[in-house]
């Protein structure tokens, strides 16, 4: 949907964003917590997001990995944000409540409508208000968003956040119960310049 900005407006945009200090893993409510390492076979930390798992190509959700949660985890959740949206509060791109603490991975496309295939937890509502993965769509011109993958480890008192959580829900469910938390972030563009290639040769995206 965004593709269709005049990049003329992403550009005069470019200074409106939501913020990382808006993202649910820095928000003081849910309490101090251990680190969780996340990662992804498809990018690293801070790395661009192959087109495939945007809306300029197949637009399914990226495969992830995390080590082991500590002792005590009842439930995982994952939230994914972004934090470079021109909106007051950052765009919700997939919700996931419920992901079994044995798991340790999600598999590329696995964030999808619950009954499609995705059994690993209950898929909640983006920003779009559909269950899934909302694949990154900034606007042309707007400059580099962040997407934040944020997996969160819960005790066994986290409330229930009903069926199909947004984000809201999801937040007032985890307060007070997360034990450890991780943070990965892709990041994706439009008509800017962008590393491509092994050798680090640049291209407008």
């Amino acid at each position: 949907m965004l593709e269709h900005v005049p990049q003329w407006l992403g550009h005069a945009l470019r200074n409106l964003r939501a913020g990382a200090d808006k993202l649910a893993i820095v928000q003081a409510e849910l309490g101090a917590f251990a680190a969780l390492e996340l990662s992804s076979p498809a990018f690293a930390d801070g790395a661009r997001l192959p087109v495939r798992f945007t809306a300029d190509g197949e637009g399914v959700s990226p495969p992830l990995l995390w080590r082991d949660p500590p002792a005590g985890t009842a439930r995982l959740a994952l939230l994914v944000e972004d934090a470079d949206s021109p909106t007051p509060q950052p765009l919700v791109h997939a919700v996931i409540w419920g992901i079994d603490p044995e798991l340790r991975d999600l598999a590329e496309g696995a964030i999808a409508a619950d009954g499609a295939g995705h059994e690993s937890g209950d898929v909640g509502r983006n920003s779009y208000y559909r269950e899934g993965w909302l694949p990154p769509d900034p606007p042309t011109g707007h400059g580099a968003h962040r997407y934040c993958f944020q997996l969160f480890a819960l005790d066994a008192g986290a409330g229930d956040p009903g069926p199909d959580p947004g984000r809201s829900a999801l937040i007032a469910a985890m307060t007070g119960h997360v034990l450890a938390a991780g943070l990965l972030t892709g990041t994706y563009s439009r008509a800017e310049e962008a590393p491509v290639g092994p050798a680090g040769a640049a291209a407008i995206a």
